[in-house]
């Protein structure tokens, strides 16, 4: 028997650095954020599922047995459901559904898969399937909803820190695997900069750039990889490569060294905050002017958080418009006041939870 009533959230998450890198199988720090999705159900008596999305204004509508038929690009509350029915999910009542959410929408803090984590656990909680206690299934299901069955690009990071929570070293190859890590983490500000982001072209552009430069780096050296590539193999391979080439793999390779400076750092209870900050704004510096993710509103919001008191600050996700970040854990106020005057939205965060179970009534 399905659960008659149910209550799941999921939090939204910044990338504290790595952006880029879970493609092509580079670790990356992330955290889930105080701002979540909640969805809350009721089981119907029919095989029926009503879903009402009052937040962007949509209703969606579609039942058992499955599979359902796909209506849109993205249709990501059925492909979860396909997703599930495929590995068995058993389930025989539809539900009747509100979703509802805090995260900032297409703003790079990933709403979308905060949804698709959420919806996975949801279904999975519905039919009191024990696979619902593993953080990892759910984070794989939910990458196979949001990505693989669209055939999009992207990784895998959004959905391990939606579903795991906390602060997080995430690597991916040889398989993916999340550690937690212990640093007490003070409070961030959230700056939308209301910028649209072409997330599908600027990942293209970035992704197809650092995979072409390194096919011609591995043509005259089979042991070079994303993962051991130097500076100094770029010097000495330099006329393989164009001047666009050259500064992706270089920025690459600042943002590989970086987030592991961060993991020794963020692996201690008690760290050095003014030292985060400082990685965090060396970061963004190779994100900005190495992958060119940035924009010039982005720019100045950066610019006045730091001016105003926050240890450090950077764009958040693929870039290209959306959401940065500061980390004020002193003057986070003053901060957001600053970002505001730039013309940003700011939101005070902190570090939470991931997906879980709110409610259930068997």
């Amino acid at each position: 028997m399905s659960a008659r009533s149910l209550v799941v959230s999921a939090p939204g998450r910044i990338c504290l650095f790595g952006e880029h890198q879970d493609y092509l199988g580079l670790p990356v720090i992330a955290a889930a954020i105080d701002r979540r999705i909640w969805i809350s159900g009721q089981r119907r008596e029919d095989a029926d599922f009503s879903i009402d999305l009052p937040d962007v204004g949509d209703h969606e509508r579609f039942s058992l047995p499955g599979p359902v038929p796909y209506k849109k690009k993205r249709d990501y509350l059925r492909s979860g459901l396909n997703v599930l029915l495929r590995k068995g999910l058993a389930l025989e009542r539809g539900y009747s559904c509100r979703v509802h959410g805090t995260i900032p929408i297409n703003s790079g803090t990933s709403s979308s898969s905060a949804l698709v984590v959420a919806w996975v656990l949801f279904l999975l909680a519905a039919a009191q399937d024990e696979r619902a206690a593993d953080p990892m299934f759910v984070a794989r299901c939910a990458h196979e909803a949001e990505v693989a069955e669209f055939r999009e690009p992207g990784g895998m990071m959004d959905h391990v820190t939606a579903s795991f929570g906390g602060v997080l070293h995430i690597e991916f190859a040889p398989q993916v695997r999340a550690e937690s890590l212990p640093a007490r983490l003070g409070r961030f500000v959230l700056g939308d900069s209301h910028e649209p982001k072409d997330t599908t072209g600027l990942l293209a552009r970035v992704r197809g750039g650092s995979v072409t430069a390194m096919e011609a780096l591995h043509r005259a050296n089979a042991a070079l990889s994303y993962h051991s590539v130097s500076l100094a193999d770029i010097d000495r391979h330099e006329g393989m490569l164009t001047p666009e080439q050259t500064q992706l793999l270089r920025a690459r390779i600042g943002v590989r060294d970086l987030t592991e400076q961060a993991r020794l750092l963020l692996r201690q209870k008690e760290i050095d905050h003014r030292r985060l900050g400082a990685l965090l704004t060396a970061h963004h510096r190779q994100l900005g002017e190495g992958l060119r993710i940035s924009t010039p509103k982005i720019e100045r919001m950066i610019a006045a958080a730091l001016a105003a008191g926050a240890f450090g600050a950077k764009i958040n996700g693929s870039g290209g418009g959306g959401c940065m970040f500061a980390y004020a854990p002193e003057h986070s106020e003053e901060v957001a006041e600053a970002i505001t005057a730039a013309g940003g939205t700011p939101h005070l965060i902190s570090v939470a939870q991931g997906a879980r179970v709110e409610e259930l009534i068997l």
